[in-house]
């Protein structure tokens, strides 16, 4: 494989990982799990049962029934790897596959299909041991053989969206896994790595039966075999998903009872958001996910209205604008301050149907977040101030040595790109109205979702490769999924080395901080770290920020168990993260 078709794949693992592919900078966010916790929906209105626990105050647990869900889009196939899963793909695979690692609500890693993960002392192997006797839907036994086949033949390969995920975060290319004996694999890094589990919640951590696969490995895609709750009993393409229950899974609730409860689940792929709504009022289906604001609002109204209970999540992933450092005048900090100084995040919110249901934006990770920092947020200026932005403006206007080449008092000019979504244009036309106050002059683009993208990667052909060829880009970014440092790893690594780096912005003092990122276990000093990077970029500019992605799903009030499901430890997990929901321990009950 030539290193351009390598580095692209590579480009669209960290992006999905980031959440980035299915919108660049409207409300659809295509990431998965999220380090972030649920927000209830207005009046108390979220799940409260026991879900299997035996210490809610809800209905006990009962067995039967099966839910439809109405989902905002289709998958291209259910093979992890192959796979382009946004938010509605991983809640159909979720109920599929198990991870082997999982997040609790905390936002700590625990095992999941796995029993262990352990590192050796310089982080640079992670041994995991299996859980005893568990079995793909087919029979087969899950054991580290198969761990080790699905790592090789589906992610470690340079075809494989997972393969530039795993490279980013430092498996070794030339030993990279090993079976140690049936229950024990160990995984080796050419460089220390602190969050390598991270790598083990998404489709590199989700195995599949080698039988299965190696039997039709054309129709796998069709027809998966994993270890989850729920087996594939039929896929129609752009119709529905019906999965009936695994008899055979592995898992109980705290309580001891065997999982799941559900007889099966059925998901419907249903693209415009009033329908999908339409649809839950209506009875056709039970439940909907959405990640458009305007949406989200009609589900609440249903909630309000009474028959329908919701889990709204503000996650981590924002919309944002994102401005190539390397491209004059957005070298010069004073221009970069000054666009940020001159936007105002409750006008986009608005455009977006997001007021309302989110605090505007102030870096890569939200209240909820555990990485969340009251200093950095308070660094990132929230408050409209066109006159500083002025200021600034004429400031770089007027020096001689200004970097765009322009004699003094000339115009400085920007070219503002977002794909050709209505809200998106919109937002551009607001973005120009507010920038052009302050004195820049900006010129608007309209660039396919692709070409968008691609503009942001820029080629191996250019000084310095991959600086991309945009001025300023409308976007999504965030702290995204999990660890910290899969995403600002990506963000600010070198920029000839690293395509997710996206606005080519470099500073020594965020190396150093992403080195603790990669080699300390310590909390506290990861906190530190992430605060520090927080820090200096909302002083530095070079992402600018504005509304969150508020999500929910909303429910029948007669199906429970969706925000308080739990680990096979016991922990709490995540809640709906992104609008994915968990099934193993969601049942029916009036």
């Amino acid at each position: 494989m030539n290193r351009s078709r390598a580095t692209w794949w590579r480009v669209l693992a960290l992006l999905a990982v980031l959440g980035l592919v299915a919108a660049a900078c409207g409300d659809d966010d295509g990431g998965g799990d999220d380090t972030s916790s649920d927000t209830s929906a207005p009046d108390d209105t979220s799940d409260t049962t026991d879900g299997g626990g035996g210490d809610g105050d809800g209905p006990a647990p009962a067995y039967g029934g099966t839910v439809v869900v109405g989902l905002e889009a289709e998958s291209n196939t259910w093979t992890p790897g192959p796979a382009q899963l946004a938010n509605s793909g991983l809640m159909v695979a979720m109920a599929i596959y198990d991870p082997l690692m999982s997040l609790n609500e905390n936002g700590e890693f625990e095992p999941f299909l796995a029993e262990s993960l352990e590192p050796n002392d310089d982080l640079t192997e992670w041994t995991m041991t299996l859980r005893e006797g568990v079995q793909f839907h087919d029979g087969t036994p899950l054991d580290a053989e198969t761990i080790v086949w699905n790592f090789e033949t589906l992610h470690f390969t340079p075809d494989s969206q997972t393969y530039g995920t795993l490279i980013a975060a430092g498996v070794d290319e030339a030993n990279p896994i090993e079976a140690l004996d049936e229950r024990t694999v160990v995984y080796r890094l050419s460089e220390p790595n602190a969050a390598f589990p991270d790598m083990l919640r998404g489709e590199a951590g989700w195995p599949i039966s080698r039988t299965a696969y190696e039997a039709n490995p054309e129709g796998f895609g069709d027809a998966p075999v994993g270890t989850g709750p729920f087996v594939m009993e039929q896929w129609t393409r752009d119709d529905r998903a019906v999965l009936v229950r695994n008899d055979n899974y592995w898992m109980t609730a705290p309580n001891g009872d065997e999982l799941p409860y559900l007889d099966g689940l059925e998901f419907r792929p249903i693209t415009d958001e009033d329908s999908r709504t339409a649809s839950l009022s209506s009875g056709d289906v039970q439940m909907v996910q959405t990640l458009r604001g305007s949406a989200v609002k009609q589900v609440l109204e249903l909630v309000d209205a009474g028959g329908f209970e919701s889990s709204l999540h503000v996650g981590n992933n924002s919309g944002s604008a994102i401005l190539n450092v390397l491209e004059p005048p957005l070298d010069d900090v004073r221009i970069r301050e000054a666009l940020a100084l001159a936007s105002d995040s409750e006008q986009v919110q608005v455009v977006l149907g997001d007021d309302g249901l989110t605090e505007v934006s102030t870096g890569f990770f939200s209240e909820d977040s555990p990485w969340y920092s009251e200093t950095a947020a308070a660094a990132y200026p929230t408050e409209r101030d066109v006159e500083a932005a002025t200021a600034l403006v004429d400031d770089y206007k007027n020096d001689p040595e200004r970097s765009d080449g322009k004699a003094p008092g000339d115009d400085v000019v920007v070219t503002y790109a977002c794909p050709p979504d209505p809200s998106l244009i919109a937002v551009s036309q607001l973005q120009q109205e507010l920038w052009q106050e302050a004195g820049v002059v900006v010129e608007l683009a309209q660039v396919e979702q692709a070409t968008h993208i691609s503009n942001a990667v820029g080629s191996a052909d250019t000084d310095p490769p991959y600086r991309g060829n945009f001025s300023i880009n409308c976007w999504r970014a965030g702290g995204g999924e999990g660890d910290p440092l899969t995403s600002l790893q990506s963000f600010f690594g070198p920029v000839a080395e690293t395509p997710g780096n996206f606005t080519n912005y470099t500073n020594e003092e965020i190396d150093e901080q992403l080195e603790i990122l990669q080699t300390s276990p310590d909390f506290a000093d990861r906190y530190a770290a992430v605060e520090r990077i927080s820090i200096i970029t909302a002083e530095e500019f070079p992402i600018l920020w504005s509304s969150p992605t508020p999500t929910i799903v909303g429910y029948r009030d007669d199906i429970h168990g969706v925000t308080d499901w739990t680990l096979p430890s016991g922990s709490m997990g995540t809640g709906t993260p992104g609008a994915v929901a968990r099934f193993h321990q969601v049942f029916m009950a009036e």
